[in-house]
């Protein structure tokens, strides 16, 4: 859940918003974390909560027991990549390095034209501003087109946010890598 209580505020804030748009909510599948609480809270509100958990991690994530669907899967990466196909947009919470490993994988799939649907980070007490500072350096230096950086979405609302991934229109570029 982390230090912050605004954190785990903000899972449930984002679980029950979800719900009463009528989005359903899919993630990894545990019973705890800011995303169980995400979780708790779509499925409180009269949601859909799909969880995609890995065997290894089913002992020690501790399955969510009350989940519309809960898939199990072989590996990690059989796990990404349905979470990936479930799933119509990407919305990260504060979180540590698996949080901040699939958020990156997913915009460097949609940097590589693989999926073409938007991302975006809740960012609770500037949770993420240090994070989205260290992107506009790499666009800077000449790392990352301002275009691919400007596919990650930023706002502390959750109202806000899917607002701004519903809105979201792809940037047309036909070559992401100079000669």
């Amino acid at each position: 859940m982390g230090r912050t209580p605004s954190f785990h505020r903000a899972a449930g804030s984002l679980g029950s918003t979800i719900a009463k748009r009528g989005i359903g909510f899919v993630y990894g599948g545990a019973s705890i974390g800011l995303m169980g609480a995400a979780a708790d809270a779509a499925l409180a509100a009269g949601g859909e909560a799909i969880g995609v958990l890995p065997e290894a991690l089913a002992r020690a994530e501790i399955p969510h027991k009350g989940l519309t669907e809960l898939h199990i899967v072989s590996s990690m990466h059989e796990r990404k990549a349905l979470m990936a196909e479930l799933s119509d947009g990407f919305i990260a919470l504060p979180g540590g390095f698996g949080t901040l490993e699939e958020t990156f994988e997913v915009l460097t799939w949609l940097q590589l034209s693989i999926h073409s649907k938007p991302i975006g980070l809740l960012n609770i007490d500037g949770f993420y501003d240090t994070l989205l500072q260290f992107l506009d350096e790499q666009v800077s230096h000449g790392f990352v087109r301002s275009e691919h950086r400007d596919l990650l979405i930023s706002e502390s609302d959750p109202d806000k946010l899917i607002d701004a991934l519903a809105a979201m229109e792809l940037p047309a570029v036909e070559k992401w890598l100079e000669p």
